[in-house]
């Protein structure tokens, strides 16, 4: 059996909820995410523990991507009773918008280990080029 240290800490969520507070003791997003560039991608790696692959979707509309997933309670046998559930359930959503220097024609979608990554090619328009320099004769323009 698991004991709760706290007496005061459900109280403590309850008041952050309803206050909508955000101290050092804040509770974690439901979808943390780490967003890098690695080489010509834009890599989106977000935290979806006991999501079946299933669950999870994806959506792009114009620059704004929408992860959305659900997170199902476990099937519970008759004989189990509950003694302690801290992990949170239901559909969770999360909204990033996008640069438009990133290619969302061709966003690559990997889920390993409870961790969906999401790898968006940079748009070769937005990607560093030379620019030739043209030959040395002079244009004259003449107006008349």
């Amino acid at each position: 059996m698991l004991m709760r240290t706290d007496p005061f800490r459900e109280l403590d969520r309850i008041a952050q909820q309803v206050l909508n507070t955000s101290g050092t003791w804040s509770r974690p997003s439901a979808m943390p995410m780490d967003a890098y560039r690695e080489g010509d991608q834009y890599v989106i790696a977000f935290d979806l523990p006991g999501v079946a692959k299933e669950a999870i979707d994806i959506d792009v509309e114009r620059n704004m991507l929408t992860v959305k997933a659900e997170r199902r309670p476990l099937p519970k046998a008759d004989d189990v009773q509950m003694e302690l559930s801290e992990r949170p359930l239901g559909v969770f959503s999360r909204q990033v918008m996008l640069a438009d220097t990133l290619d969302t024609e061709h966003i690559d979608a990997d889920y390993d280990a409870g961790v969906l990554t999401l790898r968006i090619p940079i748009a070769e328009r937005a990607k560093p080029r030379k620019i030739a320099i043209g030959g040395g004769s002079a244009r004259k323009e003449i107006s008349g």
